[in-house]
């Protein structure tokens, strides 16, 4: 009888909490056959959009088609100044990126407010024999790729650079590209050596874009 008891109780109290478990809803309505009664149903739906940011220098995955992913090739870019122009202050373009000519990609494509952008060097290149040349010597230039609104620059420097801030617009999404170009200024007259190389010798910039 004490089982029984328990089990009806069991039972009972299972019944109870029935409609807080079901994942879904119905409704009966009865009226007299000259009325037409209404029912009604409920459904709730939630889309959760995860915050994207993406940041391409480089070589990189397409990101017009929606496509992010992660890719990891460092791009290689080397100035050479011919014999006797050492230091005269005339500009030498690079060799290498992904659009050749010392040319990269640079594309961030977020959907969570403004972003801020910055590079940041470890120091001057260096030909780890103690002559150093500042990452102030090469230059970036900013030209449109795709976006309307060209994705600016930092200013690089042994060091971090100061933010770039994108603003976003009231939708919040921001799509911005460009074509950075880089450049050696030459005005330095330094001694003959490799400075930098790859991941040597402080050659490595690193981007960083950041989002609330």
């Amino acid at each position: 009888m004490k089982i029984s008891i328990a089990l009806k109780t069991l039972l009972g109290a299972g019944a109870l909490t029935l409609p807080l478990m079901a994942l879904a809803e119905s409704n009966v309505q009865t009226g007299a056959a000259t009325n037409s009664p209404g029912a009604t149903a409920h459904v709730d739906f939630s889309v959760v959009i995860p915050k994207i940011l993406y940041l391409r220098v480089g070589t990189g995955s397409t990101y017009s088609s929606g496509a992010l992913t992660s890719v990891n090739t460092i791009d290689l870019i080397t100035f050479s100044p011919a014999a006797g122009t050492v230091g005269n202050g005339t500009a030498v373009a690079g060799i290498g990126g992904d659009l050749t000519g010392g040319v990269e990609t640079a594309a961030i494509v977020s959907n969570s407010g403004n972003v801020t952008l910055n590079a940041t060097a470890t120091g001057a290149l260096s030909d780890g024999n103690g002559d150093s040349i500042p990452f102030t010597q090469i230059t970036t230039a900013a030209t449109t790729l795709t976006s309307t609104t060209q994705l600016p620059a930092p200013v690089l420097t042994n060091g971090t650079s100061s933010n770039v801030v994108l603003t976003a617009p009231a939708t919040k999404l921001i799509v911005q590209d460009a074509k950075w170009t880089y450049s050696y200024a030459n005005t330095a007259n330094v001694p003959a050596g490799t400075y930098g190389g790859v991941n040597v010798n402080n050659s490595r910039v690193v981007y960083t874009a950041t989002m609330p």
